[in-house]
């Protein structure tokens, strides 16, 4: 059982992927899809302009309050997010209350889950996170789609780059995963999906309207809808406060009494 309640946390921190914020400052909405053609440009130009609209940071710090709904039980969590990039991601996720039920902290090369409901604790390497997700799926990639920007491995020659309904999309293959990637008129990423069909798991995160943060847009809100094999999850995220290039720290101690997971 204890067991269950863990892997079900540790899911939530990988899912939840990607997030949104929202701020009292002016929403940026994408203009709408026009019939315009699109500019006539190189492949290697495209993607250059694309990945020019990612934010730049060297931290976020991320606020909110989320949504979630496993296997259709749904629980209303608040969310405490801190990122450092290339090096961590530290999570906190509270009851409605107020009342901590667990952190997490991930790097590129391990997982670590407190779970202070039940007093347990794991940790393992990254490759952890397969179970709940395709071998393809890393650490930037985490990043990546938490931040809402690119991922560079999906920004290769090798991708399919196609300019359909008035937007550009990107597809590709890695091993088994199939991966599609939809820009919006702002030339934002707004939606990823990620599929294993072999595996049966898949993941589809849709980005929101945006807010413009130091010269840049980043997202409103999120929606997330995953599966691994018979776990669902739905994942619905509004963040109250976004901050970058602040610095972070990631408090992680684990009290003598809990016990280890294997």
């Amino acid at each position: 059982m204890r067991r269950n309640i863990l892997n079900s946390l540790l899911f939530l921190v990988l899912i939840f992927l990607t997030m949104a914020c929202k701020t009292k400052k002016k929403i940026v909405v994408a203009p709408p899809v026009t019939n315009a053609a699109p500019v006539d440009t190189k492949k290697v130009e495209t993607l250059k302009l694309l990945e020019e609209k990612d934010i730049s940071y060297t931290t976020l710090s991320l606020k909110g309050k989320a949504r979630l709904d496993i296997n259709g039980n749904a629980n209303n969590v608040n969310m405490n997010i801190r990122i450092r990039k290339d090096e961590g991601i530290w999570v906190s996720i509270g009851g409605p209350v107020g009342i901590e039920l667990g952190r997490a902290l991930i790097t590129p090369d391990s997982i670590k889950v407190l779970n202070k409901w039940q007093s347990v604790y794991l940790a393992k390497p990254f490759s952890y996170v397969h179970r709940f997700t395709n071998p393809q799926v890393s650490y930037k990639l985490l990043q990546a789609i938490l931040s809402g920007n690119t991922f560079p491995e999906f920004m290769s020659q090798d991708a399919d780059l196609a300019y359909k309904n008035g937007v550009w999309e990107i597809t590709g293959k890695q091993a088994q995963l199939v991966y599609l990637l939809l820009f919006n008129t702002l030339f934002k990423v707004s939606e990823y999906q990620l599929n294993d069909l072999n595996a049966a798991k898949a993941l589809k995160v849709v980005y929101g309207d945006y807010q413009n943060m130091n010269g840049t847009l980043f997202p409103t809100a999120i929606r997330i809808n995953s599966m691994a094999g018979t776990q669902k999850i739905a994942l619905n995220i509004d963040f109250s406060k976004v901050e970058s290039n602040l610095p972070v720290d990631f408090p992680f101690n684990v009290p003598g009494k809990y016990e280890v997971i294997n």
